[in-house]
């Protein structure tokens, strides 16, 4: 009889380890709190109370950067177009290839 309850114990072990297991891994559950409607928004500050001159170098930079980006797509095309001829090139040559 001792052996018979030996194997109940370690098969009732071995079945409840796995969910012991399992809920220990589980992440804790995140609660986040309602927002409460009489919240008053966040104040933003508006274009009038910045200066004209911060506003102009803004646009100045601005300018800028969408020059150099204006540039780097002149070149990424051009690069494109040399692949491409590039590609049809090594095309004729796989079919003037096969040909001789």
């Amino acid at each position: 009889m001792p052996t018979a309850m030996r194997q109940i114990f370690y098969l009732s072990f071995f079945a409840i380890m796995p969910i012991s297991v399992a809920r220990a891994q589980s992440p804790p559950p995140i609660v986040i709190q309602a927002a409460s409607p009489t919240a008053a928004p966040a104040t933003v500050p508006t274009a009038s109370t910045q200066s004209s001159s911060s506003v102009e170098a803004a646009i100045k930079i601005l300018e800028q950067v969408k020059a150099k980006n204006e540039e780097t797509l002149r070149k990424q095309e051009a690069a494109l177009q040399q692949l491409e001829e590039m590609q049809q090139a090594a095309e004729q040559l796989k079919i003037f290839s096969k040909r001789g």
